[in-house]
């Protein structure tokens, strides 16, 4: 693997007094997807919003080898995109305006939008399929396509390193596997992304490498072929099942008769 564009060792965050992430080691190659599973309150959106430098922690998380608390937000803004799961909106700004937002880390202070910022907004719009809507109210849209704009603005934004918080909850079977198919190819392309995804197979057959969490802690990270097994399935998640290697993928097959938790 080429040398990281994010690292961890020893990462600790609490919030509210109680320890969410424990000792989280991770290394991350440019062009990598790796995608965060576990259990609900396992600690996968807090591990996002840290790499994002939204929260303080403990140990050290670096991007490019340099602590994240040391970048500035701006010259942060420029280096990580973040796609939350809430996809409330409460402006009526126009889905081209709110993905042009996406430009402001490049831009000084009360500088217009240059031919190149227009050329990547109007990419990421193309990309995410929202020309029809490009100038709707946001707050028209659905919870859906309120997530692809989104997303389209983390495009926009242009950062090498693109974390994803569950951007599949919101969309319906097409758009999901559409977002999926376009993430990979974002990678292909030297993306780097790190995922919070809610299905275990989607998760396995997309990204690169699996960091599954458990109660804060890393249970396993590596490739999803080695990572996804009935063993850690029954010890993380609670469900017996049978994890098939098929061409197309792994898949899952449930065996206990009760529903398994999220993932």
């Amino acid at each position: 693997m080429s040398a990281s564009l994010l690292s961890a060792s020893g990462l600790r965050v609490a919030l509210g007094g109680r320890q969410v992430l424990r000792d989280v080691g991770l290394a991350v190659a440019p062009g990598e997807w790796l995608a965060v599973v576990g259990p609900n309150g396992a600690g996968k959106s807090t591990l996002l919003r840290a790499i994002a430098g939204l929260l303080p922690y403990e140990g050290a998380l670096a991007l490019r080898g340099r602590e994240i608390r040391d970048w500035n937000g701006r010259a942060r803004a420029r280096e990580v995109a973040l796609v939350r799961q809430q996809t409330d909106l409460p402006f009526a700004f126009s889905v081209r305006e709110v993905v042009a937002m996406g430009r402001a880390p490049h831009l000084g202070w009360l500088s217009p939008l240059s031919d190149d910022d227009r050329q990547r907004v109007e990419a990421a719009i193309r990309s995410l399929h929202l020309d029809a809507l490009a100038e709707r109210s946001v707050t028209a849209l659905s919870g859906g396509e309120q997530q692809r704009v989104l997303l389209a603005q983390a495009l926009a934004q242009a950062a090498p390193l693109l974390l994803l918080d569950e951007p599949t909850a919101h969309l319906d079977v097409r758009h999901r596997l559409d977002l999926l198919d376009h993430v990979r190819t974002l990678t292909g392309e030297g993306r780097t992304v790190v995922s919070a995804l809610h299905d275990l197979e989607w998760a396995a057959r997309y990204a690169d490498r699996l960091l599954v969490l458990d109660e804060g802690r890393v249970a396993a990270l590596g490739p999803p072929r080695e990572v996804l097994t009935s063993a850690l399935l029954r010890e993380v998640f609670g469900v017996d099942a049978e994890v098939l290697q098929e061409p197309e993928g792994l898949r899952v097959r449930y065996l206990a008769s009760h529903a398994p938790h999220s993932a």
